[in-house]
């Protein structure tokens, strides 16, 4: 089971990135404890916390600017190594894929991704994976054509979440 913690940083990045709108790069997170970064940046207070005092174990969730994850997402995520005062990471990234059978024609290699961007049937997610120091990990998903409802899970991609949980080792 995830903690509130990691759930609510990550539903809050989702509903920042949804916010901006579709079609977006990846978006890497850095998660910290925010009475840790209140403690380092006291001008942030009312922001992060609402005016109120921050939970004990509440996440903020700070954007890495410079992250580009290129044409290989695997091999960006292994070159990142966070610091101890990072508790946790977060991705947000939209995909392409196919429903039910609309795949069983899908050719190999390099071809596959044109053919599902270019396939009628494509559906387009977006997904919000976490995972933190304590070995919790999360994802939200959003698909494109369904705004309105949100799936979630400690499982909903767990390639990724792995990838992720190893940058911060």
């Amino acid at each position: 089971m995830a903690s509130d913690a990691l759930v609510a940083a990550l539903l809050e990045i989702e509903r920042h990135v949804g916010g901006v709108g579709w079609d977006q790069p990846a978006r890497l997170f850095a998660l910290v404890p925010t009475a840790d970064l209140i403690a380092a940046e006291p001008h942030l207070a009312a922001h992060l916390s609402g005016g109120t005092e921050p939970q004990p174990d509440q996440l903020s969730a700070i954007e890495q600017e410079g992250f580009a994850a290129g044409a290989d997402l695997g091999e960006a995520l292994a070159r990142i190594a966070w610091p101890a005062t990072v508790a946790g990471v977060a991705l947000s990234l939209e995909r392409f894929f196919l429903p039910g059978d609309a795949g069983d024609d899908l050719p190999g290699g390099a071809a596959a991704s044109d053919h599902v961007r270019s396939h009628p049937g494509r559906e387009e997610i977006r997904v919000v994976v976490g995972a933190s120091r304590a070995g919790d990990s999360y994802g939200v998903a959003r698909i494109r054509s369904h705004p309105d409802e949100l799936l979630s899970g400690t499982d909903l991609v767990p390639g990724l979440a792995s990838a992720l949980a190893r940058t911060l080792d």
